[in-house]
């Protein structure tokens, strides 16, 4: 059987909502393990100890790190819902690229190689955003596109 133009449409929308639930749980996780877990402030005395070899100011990798976490939480809960997602999407990604740009400082390459592959992830979402049929901005907002 040949599949039909809205077979093909339901499949890009099935694939975008599983793509876009996959990184808000990991996005969402990531958050909720550090504040719940060892807590912000542990996680952010912890990670800009790894700073202090670069040139960036140690209070304001401290500060931006607090942020991180709560951020991580707020943007996972928005994509994993579907709520806002041209913001949550839009805003993640640049929370990867200041996570980038402070890793690149570092030359820890692997890592900044792993991020990489969350700013693809960012990007596709955000470039097929037409498909998030299935999210709460479908719902309330009538929004498709």
């Amino acid at each position: 059987m040949i599949p039909t133009t809205d077979s093909n449409a339901l499949d890009r929308q099935l694939a975008y909502v599983v793509f876009r639930l996959t990184l808000g749980i990991n996005i969402f996780v990531h958050g909720a393990g550090r504040i719940f877990g060892p807590g912000a402030e542990a996680f952010a005395s912890t990670t800009a100890s790894e700073f202090g070899q670069t040139p960036l100011p140690a209070g304001m990798v401290h500060a931006f790190l607090i942020v991180v976490p709560f951020a991580e939480l707020v943007l996972g809960a928005l994509t994993t819902l579907g709520l806002f997602t041209r913001w949550a999407l839009t805003l993640g990604g640049l929370l990867i690229a200041a996570l980038v740009f402070g890793t690149a400082m570092r030359s820890d390459w692997n890592t900044v190689g792993v991020q990489m592959i969350y700013a693809i992830t960012y990007f596709l979402l955000l470039v097929n955003r037409s498909d998030n049929r299935f999210s709460l901005d479908a719902l309330f907002f009538a929004e498709r596109s």
